[in-house]
């Protein structure tokens, strides 16, 4: 046989020089209204190339997407060879090429002697009812027969139901956009593409979204994208007009998220100066003030003393005041940071008392010390804050590594697949993350090409992988691997919550800690197929 083909569960990366497998049938098991994935794995033993297509079909009604997986070239393991297997994929595969972008096509040119695969994502149709079912997969080589492979799926009569309860933000770079698209931010041909990339990120699981009113002040001195436009109106007045700013809040209702977070109105790593706002839209870079403006000088709080209440009556009438999240500043860590940031607060409860705000803060002594309304604490130290009763949502920026969860390139793609497991186990509210889309050197405006870099330029500080789960196509958004098994991980969640299984459920003891808890793909297997059965026992 020329070319081999197989079926594969998505928690396996294939790389190029991946071995074969013998064809076994492949089991699947879903709710009524799940989407779900898998791969189909090929391979020739032959010394020339050729065209593989591959096909796919579900019963009537179905949606099933094939995606061609690509490669990106990862320079170097994030985590240490030491953590062993279960933490870290890619052993003498990284440094090497690493499979992660899906891009919309349906055959490859097969190389002699590699491994390639395709994605194959399926939704059951609306009214599918509980029941046996298969998914069939044809490879159509240019030489030889086609192959029939079919995948085995069983609904179970269950629906999930929105996640209630836990939020989830990633944050979304209208500069990343505009700059890989070459169009002005915010510009007519900017609004299409960004609604392509809002409908990829509500589609995988996120229903909070960044509204860039002012520039984002996080890594760096970036290019101006600030949707509220301003005019100063006379010796120290100010005029603001929020057109653009209901644009985005609108579009991104229509596109599916429901809640919104607001720039940070103090610097970051520092809480030291007033954040960079620009006259107008900042098209010729015009600042209000010079950057070293003090966070609690008067004139900032001259300014914010003029835009706070602005910004409630705005809020108000788009019916978004118990739907937002508001910051202070971004990853305070020292006593100094604390003062600053204290100050920074307590100007903001002064002028704007009905905020109520949110950060990155990972000490516990914030959270102790109710520095913010709802502190956001990395998962090292995430379980403290629970243990303590202290509200929070949690979150991972490169790190931690080693046996921590996280969705790096070298990140085993069961462990990924446990988000939804981890998040439902604590009550936590929420989960944020930075790199949605960050497509530029660490801290500049300089772009990478993101098909060659995924560290931006940093690492070991920064990890491969880090820095973005989409990667930018000719019209939105190309999904990643990582993205997609995050976002079915999430469907977990739904499952629980849907089934109301206590968070204490002997079922979810394994489940200690953030950097333990089961990593093979056959726990969590085991574990829905588990509370499948109790869904049938309701």
């Amino acid at each position: 046989m020329s070319v081999q083909s197989w079926l594969s569960t998505s928690c396996t990366r294939w790389y190029p020089a991946s071995e074969p497998c013998a064809y076994r049938a492949l089991a699947l098991e879903a709710a009524r209204n799940e989407q779900f994935s898998f791969q189909v794995v090929l391979r020739s033993d032959e010394a020339n190339t050729q065209t593989v297509r591959v096909e796919a079909a579900g019963p009537d009604g179905w949606t099933v997407r094939v995606r061609r997986v690509g490669y990106v070239p990862v320079r170097h393991l994030n985590t240490a060879l030491a953590s062993g297997p279960l933490e870290v994929d890619g052993l003498g595969r990284i440094p090497g090429y690493v499979p992660d972008p899906l891009f919309e096509e349906t055959a490859v040119v097969l190389p002699g002697a590699e491994t390639h695969a395709f994605w194959i994502t399926v939704r059951p149709a609306p009214d599918a009812a509980a029941g046996d079912y298969a998914v069939n997969v044809r490879v159509l080589p240019d030489r030889g027969k086609p192959q029939l492979r079919s995948a085995r799926v069983r609904l179970h009569n269950i629906l999930l139901q929105p996640r209630r309860d836990f939020s989830m933000t990633h944050w979304f770079y209208a500069d990343s956009i505009a700059d890989w698209h070459r169009i002005e931010p915010f510009s007519e041909p900017f609004w299409p593409l960004c609604e392509a990339y809002m409908r990829n990120y509500a589609e995988h699981g996120s229903d909070t979204i960044y509204v860039p009113v002012f520039t984002p002040p996080l890594d760096g001195v970036k290019r101006p994208t600030q949707l509220l436009r301003v005019s100063r109106q006379g010796e120290g007045a100010y005029h603001f007009d929020w057109t653009d700013v209901r644009r985005w809040v609108r579009l991104a209702k229509s596109c599916g998220i429901h809640q919104f977070e607001w720039t940070h109105p103090f610097t970051q790593w520092g809480v030291r100066h007033a954040i960079r706002i620009y006259e107008g839209q900042g098209q010729d870079e015009t600042l209000l003030w010079p950057p070293e403006t003090p966070a609690t000088g008067p004139v900032y709080r001259n300014f914010l003393a003029q835009f706070l209440p602005e910004m409630k009556v705005f809020l108000a009438g788009e019916g978004l005041l118990d739907s937002s999240f508001f910051h202070v500043s971004d990853e305070p860590h020292n006593e100094e940071d604390k003062a600053n940031y204290k100050a920074a607060r307590a100007l903001l409860k002064e002028l704007a008392p009905w905020m109520k705000t949110m950060d990155a803060l990972t000490d516990i002594a914030y959270g102790r010390e109710g520095l913010t309304d709802l502190p956001v604490p990395s998962i090292r130290t995430a379980l403290q804050f629970a243990r303590e009763g202290i509200e929070s949502w949690c979150y991972y920026c490169c790190g931690p590594r080693g046996k921590f969860l996280n969705r790096l390139l070298d990140t085993p793609l069961p462990k990924i697949a446990m988000h939804g497991f981890l998040f439902y186990r604590w009550p936590f509210k929420g989960f944020l993350h930075w790199g949605y889309n960050y497509w530029f050197r660490s801290q500049t405006r300089e772009l990478i090409d993101p098909f060659s870099v995924q560290d931006g330029h940093k690492w070991p500080n920064w990890a491969f992988g880090d820095t973005f789960v989409v990667y930018p196509g000719p019209a939105g958004p190309i999904d990643s691997l990582r993205w997609e098994v995050f976002a079915e991980s999430l469907q977990d969640y739904q499952l629980l919550q849907t089934l109301g299984l206590s968070r204490d459920h002997e079922l979810l003891a394994p489940l200690r800690g953030f950097d333990d808890f089961p990593k093979r793909e056959s726990w969590r297997s085991r574990a829905r197929r588990e509370l499948f059965r109790l869904a049938g026992e309701a």
